[in-house]
């Protein structure tokens, strides 16, 4: 018996199965699991070379190719076109030109978006965080609009270069029936919402922004928006430049920190704006609107988009307008820029009016009943006259004076006179 190897198989000499004196060298040990075999392998078909299963370019001339070129930047190709026009741009210098505008081109071809953020987004991020860790002091529902819109329109402003601040910007209001303007740049707007803003600061005991500018001048006795926008824009030795940001952002910090800190029962503390007072609680929604408006004004002079309120925040704006529309249409009664209405229309004091269904359509929305005879008279759908109906943007627009009142409604049912008199009093809420 010859011996066994270390793999438990006999040794071969090469001699044949007889042995023989001088051993040869061990052979390669089969593995002890074979390999797995290809289907081809059992067939007995050589295996095909790699390069063959990739089909070659159709042979295709110059100009077939150059009028692929279209179709191959859309990837509207079949695979063999493509593999033909991309063989062809490395070797043609002006087809490769071609292809890259063509591409670069095809990247332009989407729906154009707004670049403004979502106006809800902050409302959204805030109440996400708000909910896992609730703010020892929270901000009051009725500030969260200044503090949303004056929060949009800042970061309106953070990339502006010295010709959007310097760009030309048109107020638009109404004095009495008649539209008016006033010229100023995006930073004039920012300085005339900067002191408007100061009534609502000296209301709550903070540092009026007029206060230096206007010391020991006779404008430091202006009281009312328009005189104290006026004041500031005599008193700066230049206009106003891109400087003026950081204050109004500071003094909008310090409002909204402010009426935080000392609750809601602020909420009634009076605000007079010359003329009037308003509780600071409808302030806070005046400044909000008016903030946006002007946002708007700055974003049409610099050719940029800009966004309504979130729906909650253009509620309340309405219904604030709503809500002093009856003592604006008094007041336009007592000094002669409306008619007195119909004497067959009064009635004992505290009883239902003639009454006008004011309807606001579309975002914000909600329908208000006006008192069209006295403020302190209530409203009564029993005693409705007349039904106005505008979408929500549009009446905004009308009570800032960016609409005339005859453009403005889109739907008008009952008494002419009644309906003219209350779109003439939105448009005359408007100020500079």
């Amino acid at each position: 018996m010859r011996g066994r190897g270390v793999t438990g198989f006999e040794q071969y000499d090469g001699t044949g199965a007889g042995g023989g004196d001088a051993p040869g060298p061990d052979p390669e040990p089969p593995p002890r699991i074979p390999l797995p075999r290809a289907p081809v392998e059992d067939s007995g078909v050589p295996l095909p070379d790699p390069r063959d299963l990739v089909p070659a370019p159709p042979d295709l001339p110059h100009d077939v190719l150059k009028s692929l070129l279209g179709a191959w930047a859309l990837a509207a190709c079949s695979a063999g076109e493509t593999a033909a026009v991309e063989a062809h741009l490395g070797e043609c210098g002006a087809c490769a030109e071609e292809a890259l505008r063509l591409r670069e081109a095809v990247g332009l071809l989407h729906q154009p978006e707004s670049l403004d953020l979502d106006p809800g987004l902050r409302a959204r991020v805030l109440r996400s965080c708000l909910d896992r860790r609730p703010p020892r002091i929270p901000v009051p529902e009725w500030a969260a609009p200044y503090d949303a819109e004056t929060a949009r329109l800042d970061a309106l402003l953070q990339d502006f270069g010295d010709a959007e601040w310097h760009a030309p910007v048109r107020l638009r209001w109404f004095a009495g029936d008649e539209a008016t303007s006033r010229r100023t740049t995006v930073a004039g707007v920012i300085a005339h919402l900067l002191t408007v803003d100061g009534l609502v600061a000296v209301a709550l005991g903070l540092d009026d922004p007029l206060t230096d500018t206007l010391a020991g001048t006779d404008a430091g006795k202006a009281v009312g928006p328009a005189a104290r926008t006026e004041a500031f824009w005599r008193a700066s030795r230049f206009p106003p430049t891109r400087g003026v940001r950081t204050p109004w952002r500071e003094q909008s910090h310090h409002l909204v920190r402010t009426v935080s800190f000392t609750g809601t029962g602020t909420a009634e503390r009076a605000v007079p704006y010359g003329d009037f007072t308003l509780p600071l609680a409808d302030s806070m929604l005046d400044r909000a609107f008016e903030c946006w408006v002007h946002a708007e004004d700055i974003a049409e002079a610099v050719d940029y988009p800009y966004l309504p309120p979130a729906p909650g925040h253009l509620h309340g704006m309405i219904d604030l307008a709503a809500r002093m529309l009856p003592l604006v249409l008094a007041a336009r009664r007592s000094s002669g820029s409306a008619s007195p209405g119909p004497t067959r229309h009064l009635h004992p004091v505290g009883t239902p009016g003639r009454t006008l269904r004011l309807e606001i359509e579309g975002s914000g929305g909600g329908e208000w009943l006006i008192p069209l005879d006295s403020p302190t008279a209530p409203a009564s759908a029993d005693h409705e006259v007349a039904h106005v109906a505008l979408d929500g943007v549009e009446f905004c627009r009308l009570a800032a004076g960016h609409v005339p009142p005859a453009e403005a409604a889109a739907g008008q049912v009952g008494d002419r006179e009644a309906i003219r008199e209350v779109l003439f009093a939105a448009a005359s809420m408007s100020r500079m």
